[in-house]
């Protein structure tokens, strides 16, 4: 008789074992995903607050320096410095347009 309360006894503080481990809200596995996805996210944030630094250098850049100012008027907007220089914009040609032809009206 004994030995059946035993394994029942012993089954008991497994599943308990168990339960303590895994069980409730936030069990091992769901912390080791939110630990992955934490490190996900900072990696992502790090690559972002790169981004944001690169891009406000630049706008440091465009607001101060006159000569990436210069460089984005000719390049950007076709600008010339003073009378010496002359612009010369080149465009897709047109297409040959044929002269359309009237239609003959029906016969009768």
């Amino acid at each position: 008789m004994l030995a059946p309360r035993r394994i029942g006894l012993a089954i008991a503080a497994i599943a308990v074992a168990l339960f303590a481990v895994q069980g409730g809200e936030y069990g091992t596995i769901d912390l080791l995903r939110q630990r992955t996805r934490r490190v996900r996210l900072r990696a992502q944030i790090d690559s972002l607050q790169r981004q944001v630094d690169s891009l406000s250098r630049l706008v440091h850049a465009v607001e101060t320096d006159p000569a990436l100012q210069e460089r984005i008027a000719r390049e950007e907007f076709g600008m010339v410095r003073g009378s010496k220089e002359l612009l010369y914009r080149f465009g897709p040609s047109a297409p040959a347009q044929v002269p359309a032809r009237r239609a003959s009206p029906p016969p009768h």
